[in-house]
């Protein structure tokens, strides 16, 4: 098991050299902050990710930042977890939704958080210091410091007006 984290801890530092060769300054990680494998990243011109001391990222993570995603140090990410800042337009009946381009906010997570498996985080959430989110969860609103957050496994469902 050694021999296999000091393996990731390489591979991570390779992957975090090769993200500030092609993003520069737009992208910053702190120290001991690894990643598993098919963590990925996509950065938009004039975007930026700002990722804390000591995270982990677990197998199959991403970060998909058209303005600002910042993560606080100490945070760790279960396998499969996703990072949105920002979503489709979708209510121009007359366009394409793919031609209706995106609405963006930032995303900030705080410090000393567990972020689950197959959780979701969408664009202008908050999630304060020291909380954890439950598997399968997905976080459209601001979450305080200190919360529990759990999947009731209810679903909503609205007519697109």
């Amino acid at each position: 098991m050694t021999l296999l984290k000091i393996y990731w801890r390489i591979k991570a530092g390779l992957k975090k050299l090769c993200f500030k060769i092609m993003f520069g300054k737009r992208f910053s990680v702190g120290k001991n902050t690894t990643f598993r494998k098919n963590f990925g990243i996509y950065l938009e011109k004039g975007a930026t990710i700002k990722i804390g001391n000591n995270c982990f990222f677990n197998r199959g993570c991403s970060v998909n930042c058209l303005k600002s995603v910042e993560i606080g140090d100490y945070t760790i990410f279960g396998e499969n977890v996703k990072i949105y800042d920002q979503n489709h337009k979708f209510r121009d009946k007359s366009k394409l939704i793919r031609e209706q381009g995106y609405s963006v906010d930032s995303v900030k997570i705080g410090s000393n958080c567990w972020i689950c498996t197959n959780t979701v985080i969408l664009k202008g959430v908050t999630i304060g210091d020291n909380c954890v989110i439950g598997a399968g969860c997905i976080i459209h609103k601001d979450i305080p410091s200190n919360s529990l957050v759990k999947n009731n496994g209810g679903i909503c469902i609205e007519p697109i007006e």
